[in-house]
């Protein structure tokens, strides 16, 4: 798809990058539960005050409904906060369920973290909510179990407190100017994480910020295949954003196409990233009207029986 495409959307996506806010948000080391909802019937209830008060899996296996940006996952496995090369952060936000292909997925790149980049480990950001579904805040898709943000701050080579997992932010990999990474942050370690988990069989893509492609373009080595996996997208400058393909046999699943198999390093594919309309956009002669929330009957039919579906065990 090409990103002129988007250009109506830009304020949204500026407002998306501004900072990388949204991953970067802190949470609470004592949340406070979300109050009752008046009316849960309400047909104009926005589906993310459901999805975003249930606390745990819906039990049963593993099956993914809908799409990325509009649909709910049953049977999602629970990521472990703690592993030996890895550490799940913002715990107060609920978001470290997935599809028990992701689960694996990210365990495999936490050892080759540390095999291949020399990292203690991984820090592990968003995956998805007990039942996916849209979020309160943060994310359009991280719906059904098969998108991941991992921070591009490697693990500390200790256990981080609780406070410090709700409250320190990943570190920023971009140069002011935006036209390229910050080489006092940006190694080769990084270059040998994104590579590794573009060579996952099961990843579809990996989101990063342009600045981020545009290095790995420039310093990867020997089979640089796995470049055509890396893809510009605003707003994923501490942390890269994995999206895995639909399982197998996954029916009910809405993946994406593919995109084009080269690498994506040639000056026209990065050019529209660094044009001035897209680092110092105008403001809209008048703010863009909200859209309004999804709802559940917007959603898969499938999406109101996880909604409905007993608890899995803790």
């Amino acid at each position: 798809m090409s990103p002129r495409r988007f250009a109506p959307l830009l304020l949204v996506m500026t407002l998306l990058a501004a900072g990388g806010a949204l991953a970067q948000d802190k949470g609470s080391v004592n949340p406070k539960p979300l109050p009752p909802l008046a009316n849960p019937n309400d047909p104009d209830l926005a589906a993310k005050e459901l999805f975003a008060r249930k606390l745990l899996p819906a039990k049963g296996a593993a099956h993914v409904i809908g799409s990325y940006t509009k649909g709910c996952i049953g049977g999602a496995e629970q990521m472990p906060l703690n592993g030996d090369n890895w550490q799940v952060m913002r715990l107060s936000r609920n978001r470290s369920y997935g599809h028990p292909e992701m689960i694996a997925l990210i365990k495999r790149l936490a050892a080759k973290a540390r095999k291949d980049a020399g990292w203690p480990g991984i820090l592990v950001g968003d995956i998805a909510q007990p039942r996916g579904g849209p979020a309160l805040s943060g994310h359009a898709s991280h719906q059904i179990g098969l998108d991941a943000d991992i921070w591009l701050t490697p693990m500390p080579d200790r256990r981080l407190s609780r406070e410090e997992r709700e409250d320190m932010s990943a570190v920023m990999m971009v140069r002011h100017d935006r036209l390229d990474v910050d080489p006092k942050v940006f190694t080769p370690g990084h270059v040998l994480v994104l590579r590794d988990a573009a060579r996952e069989p099961a990843v579809q893509r990996i989101f990063v910020n342009a600045a981020i492609k545009k290095a790995l373009c420039r310093e990867a080595k020997g089979d640089r295949a796995w470049l055509s996996k890396i893809r510009p997208w605003w707003g994923h400058d501490y942390h890269f954003h994995i999206r895995m393909h639909c399982p197998p046999g996954a029916g009910e699943c809405e993946g994406q196409p593919s995109q084009a198999e080269d690498e994506g390093c040639k000056p026209a594919d990065l050019a529209y990233w660094f044009s001035d309309a897209v680092l110092h956009p105008k403001p809209p002669p008048e703010p863009p009207k909200p859209k309004p929330p999804m709802t559940l009957a917007q959603m898969p039919a499938a999406c109101k029986a996880v909604l409905h579906a007993a608890d899995a065990k803790p």
